[in-house]
């Protein structure tokens, strides 16, 4: 049997929290008569959009298939390597997990959101800058992470950093190049 693994319990919760299959999601896996197409509207990156979409579609495939924004990357599908991270109203959520109908009227901002027009993010910046990339395959998901763990504290040690990052598996740097990166794009936001 299939299980939601985040649900929104109450439309202003801004925690996710597990429900069981049943009540709000039978919405979504109802097998006779149920809605063939959702109409939600999610603002992304700022923008407000509205798709129709199966109940069944996840979050990543939306924002890849539907809105065209490729920088949110499929991998392991099961929530393990952190690639399709992207920011739920503020939170890192693996997009894999999320069935876009769970992001009606939420904001959801992708790395290619996070740029100010031009002007990139100071962990985009530090990412270039302390080499925290090689095949940048996992980089969008770390940033959109570690701007997540920089939200909640302003001046991470390495520890933290390490600990903050460990849900994302980056098979190229040995890490320390991003722990850099954080750290550098930590001290940017605080100046």
């Amino acid at each position: 049997m299939f299980s939601l693994d985040y649900f929104m319990e109450e439309r202003n919760s801004s925690v996710m929290k597990p429900l069981p299959v049943g009540g709000y999601a039978s919405i979504f896996f109802s097998c006779v008569g149920g809605p063939k197409t959702l109409e939600i509207n999610i603002s992304i990156n700022g923008e407000s959009r509205t798709f129709d979409v199966e109940p069944r579609t996840l979050l990543v495939h939306l924002l890849r298939d539907d809105a065209g924004l490729t920088g949110t990357h499929v991998a392991c599908e099961t929530s393990i390597c952190g690639a399709c991270t992207v920011l739920i109203d503020g939170k890192a959520v693996k997009s894999c997990t999320v069935l876009a109908a769970q992001a009606q009227g939420c904001e959801v901002t992708t790395i290619e959101g996070l740029a100010d027009g031009d002007q990139l993010h100071p962990l985009q910046e530090q990412f270039w800058e302390k080499h925290g990339l090689q095949c940048g395959f996992c980089t969008p998901g770390m940033i959109l992470t570690a701007n997540q763990l920089i939200a909640s504290n302003s001046d991470p040690t390495d520890e933290e950093i390490r600990h903050g990052i460990e849900g994302n598996i980056c098979r190229c740097t040995g890490y320390q190049n991003i722990v850099d990166a954080i750290s550098a794009a930590a001290a940017q936001m605080r100046d």
